[in-house]
């Protein structure tokens, strides 16, 4: 694999599990306060950078109207959903790095939940501002470091405690982008102005512990790293370190923090 793309690779199984279980128990809840932030509106172009299989796109559009939205992934199994799920979209196969799209050519460029698995998140953001219009806004909803995260920091050291350290490495990716201060040099250094940062803390709800682990072993690359034993260790440490987590019927309701954060590109 190049060392300038996403390395957060799914097969056609896992993206499916992805979009049927990961995106409405949590990316979701998400996507309409960055989009508030944004300003996303009737009329706008709009892209969603990394988008999965396309949940930010497909709320974008529907506030969008008559405006142009697209969606764009490293990963064609990602894709493959998405064109099944809102085929009235463009979506196009790309990398974060090299945005295959003139300067200036959206009103509003968002990432969500994915800036984090760039190699160089620097220059990924640089692309989202060239290509946004004068005036436009950019906006990305990264997870927030790990030592914020009440639930997560003890999951991900039981489970990096069981697994090689090619899978610990991808289990701490998720927080990579979480420190605000290197987002904001990021935009500032891209040229960005009026940085706005949102700290919104969500839920990660599962009907049970087990559904948790499953979901983000399978919808993950994870899936392929693991053997047997290793995924049971995982699953049995889980229902201790989100004991505290369960309501009284068993499910997991557990916090998870994000920034938001949206500047506006100078409009000279």
């Amino acid at each position: 694999m190049k060392t300038t793309t996403q390395t957060f690779q799914l097969t056609p199984a896992a993206a499916e599990t992805y979009e049927a279980a990961f995106v409405p128990a949590f990316f979701a809840q998400w996507v309409p306060p960055l989009l508030d932030l944004a300003g996303v509106g009737p009329g706008q172009r709009i892209l969603d950078v990394a988008c999965g299989t396309g949940i930010v796109a497909r709320l974008a559009a529907d506030r969008a109207g008559d405006g142009a939205v697209t969606g764009l992934d490293l990963n064609p199994a990602m894709l493959d959903v998405a064109r099944r799920v809102r085929p009235g979209i463009t979506w196009c196969q790309g990398d974060a790095v090299e945005l295959p799209f003139p300067d200036g050519s959206f009103d509003a460029v968002l990432c969500q939940m994915a800036l984090m698995f760039v190699p160089d998140p620097e220059r990924a953001v640089a692309e989202m501002v060239r290509v946004a219009a004068p005036g436009g806004t950019v906006g990305i909803d990264v997870p927030a470091a790990l030592a914020d995260q009440e639930a997560f920091a003890p999951f991900v050291a039981m489970a990096a405690g069981h697994v090689g350290p090619a899978a610990a490495d991808l289990l701490t990716a998720y927080f990579r982008c979480g420190d605000v201060e290197r987002l904001d040099s990021f935009l500032r250094g891209a040229g960005l102005a009026d940085l706005t940062v949102r700290t919104v803390t969500g839920r990660y709800r599962f009907p049970s512990v087990d559904a948790a682990v499953t979901t983000e072993v399978e919808s993950t690359p994870l899936v392929e790293r693991l053997d047997a034993a290793t995924y049971a260790r995982i699953r049995a440490g889980a229902h201790e370190v989100w004991r505290s987590f369960l309501t009284a019927t068993g499910e997991l309701d557990a916090p998870f923090a994000t920034h938001l954060v949206v500047a506006r590109k100078p409009a000279g």
